[in-house]
């Protein structure tokens, strides 16, 4: 049997653990990601730059 505090308690536990993993989710996964999605594009378009060539009109003929 538990104690009739201890409904409570654990409920005050897991709100806390709930806002934890709230907070861990916005101030470091999802910036995490962003700079991830961000530099792997970026990477991807350099790469495809470096067998393509740079975007612009081709060059005229002299």
């Amino acid at each position: 049997m538990s104690a009739p505090g201890d409904d409570t308690t654990e409920h005050m536990r897991r709100r806390r653990m709930e806002i934890f993993a709230f907070l861990f989710l916005t101030a470091v996964v999802m910036p995490a990601l962003a700079i991830g999605t961000v530099g792997s594009y970026g990477l991807a378009v350099w790469i495809y730059q470096m067998f393509a060539g740079p975007p612009g009109p081709p060059p005229t003929p002299h």
